[in-house]
């Protein structure tokens, strides 16, 4: 089958190999059938083993949906009655957190720090102690938006100390940079497939400590569909979805795994890096400036600001570079007009070499000076 390949610098879906693709091509079955279970209890045990887990303390339990679910799961199934959740704000990915908060009425206190810094440990640890009631700290791994990296090993220290449960959304690190959830002193992270695992969108699942799991099942039911205790027991009792799952995008999902192990943890972020390496150097070329500090990072995005001239129109050099296979993606710093260029899915470093000659034709075609120039 000949499959147009695209190259998506994009945040995510990212860009997958034909044989992910392909993989959702097969005879169908009812979801409900041992065979299918089985694999995805094979599934499973692979996701806690990407994190470094112990599958006797660790478990992970899917959900139908995109990484936003998992993060309703977390915030309305982790939350015991009578207590408060710490969101460390830092980023327009932990603002969709506190969304979620204000929509189920969950008593919270919102930490709005800088979106241009990794979050500050002193402002986390005067926020716990004036809010003693915390049980649950929630926090961004990597703000996309900006390509920021939290310090996740620190803050989940800190929060252990005051006794409360660290949560962290990995959707755009996990499978890609390295993670040891106990190391980490990550209690619970989660992700989707369509991103570091470089599947299908539509599959997304909680990695966590299996004795908090359990304690939740006492928690208030502030979800029907979206509970984690409630998944997690059906698939413990059954070896199944609560209800019906993504069959299709499963399939996709088992064969990227294999992938994933075939590659190799760290031989893939290594590929990442190379392939981020080549974003900065194109950019460098050009003359953009990054938005964040290359040693504040997170190494798969950037987060660039749109140049001065009169001439630069992000949509115009969009829709340029789209008809010629390659995707770009506006930024999420703040008001800060930026684009971002990231170095999730299948891609390598001559597909960014490839791009940035398409890139260089779109200023060209519509006047924009190389390098490019900035007001301030």
């Amino acid at each position: 089958m000949d499959i147009k390949r695209n190259i998506l610098l994009n945040p995510g879906p990212a860009t997958t190999t034909d044989t992910v693709k392909l993989a959702q091509v097969t005879p169908d079955i009812c979801p409900r059938e041992k065979e299918f279970a089985n694999m995805m209890a094979g599934l499973r045990e692979d996701l806690v083993r990407v994190v470094h887990g112990n599958p006797e303390r660790y478990t992970s339990v899917l959900f139908c949906g995109s990484g936003t679910l998992c993060m309703d799961v977390c915030l309305n199934s982790l939350l015991p009655g009578g207590k408060k959740a710490l969101i460390i704000h830092n980023g327009a990915y932990s603002a969709r957190a506190v969304e979620i908060c204000r929509a189920y009425c969950l008593p919270h206190v919102e930490l709005k720090l800088p979106y241009d810094c990794p979050a500050d440990l002193e402002a986390v640890d005067k926020a716990l102690r004036a809010n003693p009631d915390t049980a649950l700290v929630y926090a961004t791994h990597s703000e996309t938006g900006a390509g920021l990296l939290n310090p996740i090993r620190e803050l989940g220290a800190l929060v252990h100390q005051y006794g409360a449960v660290f949560v962290t959304d990995t959707t755009s690190t996990y499978a890609m940079r390295p993670i040891d959830i106990e190391a980490d002193n990550i209690d619970f992270c989660m992700a989707s497939a369509q991103k570091g695992l470089m599947a299908m969108t539509g599959l997304s699942f909680v990695i966590g400590r299996r004795e908090l799991v359990k304690i939740s099942k006492d928690y208030p039911r502030r979800s029907y569909y979206a509970n984690l205790f409630r998944q997690y027991d059906c698939f413990e009792r059954t070896g199944e979805m609560e209800f019906t799952p993504p069959v299709q995008t499963v399939y996709a999902a088992i064969q990227a795994m294999k992938e994933y192990w075939a590659e190799g943890e760290q031989a893939k972020w290594a590929r990442h890096t190379r392939t981020m390496d080549a974003i900065h150097a194109g950019l460098e070329a050009l003359g953009f400036q990054e938005s964040i500090r290359r040693d504040w990072q997170v190494g798969l995005v950037a987060a660039v600001r749109n140049p001065g001239d009169p001439n630069w129109d992000f949509q115009r050099v969009h829709d340029y570079c789209y008809a010629r296979g390659f995707t770009i993606y506006p930024g999420k710093v703040g008001t800060a007009g930026t684009f971002r260029l990231c170095a999730l899915g299948a891609i390598d470093a001559p597909d960014i070499q490839a791009f940035f000659k398409v890139f260089r034709q779109a200023l060209d075609e519509y006047g924009v000076a190389v390098p490019v120039r900035y007001d301030s």
